[in-house]
């Protein structure tokens, strides 16, 4: 009979513990577009920010007691000045986020591509006010800070080859030459790196792959911060392209952050999406969370290098998400986004009902349009809302949208012809290709519009003062508005818009999960 050795008898019991522990919270942590997940933790509570690309304010932000129930507290970037994202789509804006703390301030670092490249910012309270950006030098993606004493080190992916260097964490100036730390594992995309000191070794997270189905993550380690550094011969420490997680519905698992709790427990944050329907995804890539064991000395085990399993029906755990009752906007929250900087101007509350003022410019042709919206956080919901289009001019609409990128959306609106008559219309917008409906007249200025969310469909309707169910004139298959077809980084988000030059007045827009 064999002798189970101590570490491994001691590695066996860990897995099976925190196993146990890890299956009573729900996955993904935080449904919907929230990619790229960065978790760092002070005073007691967890700090999560992810990516936010086109969208405004940008870079949501999570505070956590347990690192298991989220709720969102705000943005790190909520101010116009901080930041522009003039003419940004689904494929530029605000890339992945590292949120760290550090002798009483928090730091997050990022990257506006498209704009001004990599920057970040700081504060004292992770609710804000957040700092302008302070600019740095060294380029590339998915930036990430490693504090080691007084010292701060910044590492990121130029030339695709993860680079460190040292900077003055008060001003950003680059104090040292930029260096190449690692070419990881062969992947494409070597990016989102991490460091992390653990037993005198310098141990640095990346992503390779891109992100979709290949992604992984590896890992390599180093006793001295600008290497060199060893491959850890188990990578990738964890992937969904595998055989055991090749029938799953989360796929594109990477992007990860490690964290070490107040308990002692360490804990991978990381982005994943789940397919609907075949190999597509339109919800977004989300965030997950993982159980690590990390036994000293050596590498770190994820999951049990078991694939994540999707679980969202536990109580009270998980994401904390607005289902916003048909009251109005007396109080608007945190879910609420716009597509680029708002122009604030044409957005107006009163007496708990927002009015937009239209734009020149489309949701296709992605000028700063007048849009607000949340993000679609189950394949399973839907949309009402009931708009009052008399302040519509000839030519003018306004409705509500399933929006997954310039070019991949579709909607429910109304519409003033030219001959002053308002009617109803459907559209879908695939690229180059546009289809709409034919013209459904109504005779009351204020109608109510539904959209029916499916794994399969997009329901497009609207009801009258006399109905009760509403009527669908359109439906759209959830695999058009994918990531694969459409392409992007987001995921679809449900919103309100208005295009032309009047206006048009909603009484609520009431989002429910089912």
């Amino acid at each position: 009979m064999k002798t189970i050795r101590p570490f491994f008898l001691s590695l066996a019991l860990s897995l099976v513990a925190i196993m146990a522990y890890a299956t009573n919270y729900n996955n993904p942590i935080i449904p919907g577009f929230h990619p790229d997940p960065s978790v760092c933790k002070a005073n007691g509570k967890y700090y999560l920010v992810c990516s936010s690309f086109q969208y405004f304010p940008a870079v949501p932000i999570f505070e956590s007691s347990d690192m298991l129930k989220w709720e969102q507290i705000g943005y790190v970037i909520d101010r116009n000045e901080q930041l522009d994202l003039k003419r940004a789509t689904s494929w530029t804006g605000i890339y992945a986020p590292t949120i760290r703390f550090h002798d009483g301030i928090f730091y997050m670092i990022t990257t506006n591509v498209g704009g001004k490249g990599n920057f970040m910012v700081t504060a004292k309270d992770p609710r804000g006010p957040w700092s302008m950006p302070i600019y740095l030098k060294q380029g590339g993606i998915d930036p990430s800070l490693y504090f080691d004493g007084d010292r701060c080190y910044m590492v990121s992916n130029p030339d695709n080859a993860i680079t460190l260097c040292e900077i003055d964490k008060t001003t950003g100036k680059q104090l040292t030459d930029s260096k190449v730390i690692w070419r990881g594992t062969g992947g494409r995309y070597p990016e989102g790196p991490h460091i992390y000191k653990k037993d005198n070794y310098y141990y640095l997270l990346i992503s390779e792959g891109g992100t979709e189905i290949a992604h992984k993550l590896t890992m390599a380690r180093s006793k001295n911060i600008f290497g060199p550094y060893e491959s850890n011969p188990h990578n990738p420490i964890f992937t969904h392209c595998s055989v055991d997680a090749q029938s799953s519905n989360i796929q594109g698992t990477g992007h990860g952050d490690l964290i070490e709790d107040y308990d002692g427990n360490w804990w991978m944050s990381m982005l994943a999406f789940r397919q609907y329907e075949g190999s597509y995804h339109h919800i977004g890539r989300e965030t997950f969370l993982a159980p690590v064991v990390w036994e000293k000395d050596k590498w770190p085990v994820v999951n049990g290098n078991n694939p994540l399993v999707e679980k969202t029906d536990i109580a009270n755990t998980g994401c904390k998400i607005s289902n916003s009752a048909a009251k109005g906007f007396g109080l608007l929250s945190h879910e609420w986004i716009h597509i680029q900087n708002p122009i604030t101007e044409r957005y107006r509350i009163s007496d708990n009902k927002l009015t937009l003022t239209a734009s020149a410019s489309s949701l296709t042709e992605n000028d700063h349009p007048t849009f607000m919206g949340r993000r679609q956080q189950s394949a399973s919901c839907s949309v009402i809302s009931c708009v009052d289009a008399s302040g519509l001019n000839k030519g003018d609409e306004a409705g509500i949208t399933a929006y997954q990128i310039h070019n991949g959306h579709c909607e429910i609106f109304i519409k003033r012809a030219l001959d002053g008559q308002l009617s109803v219309y459907s559209r879908v917008t695939l690229m180059s290709v546009v289809k709409e409906s034919v013209p459904m007249t109504i005779s009351d200025s204020k109608v109510t519009l539904t959209i029916q969310c499916s794994p399969k469909k997009y329901s497009l309707g609207y009801m009258t003062d006399n109905q009760h169910q509403p009527c669908i004139i359109n439906t759209v298959d959830t695999q058009l508005l994918s990531t694969e077809v459409v392409g992007g980084f987001t995921g679809c988000i449900l919103g309100m818009y208005a295009t032309g030059s009047g206006s048009a007045s909603f009484d609520y827009f009431d989002y429910q999960q089912k």
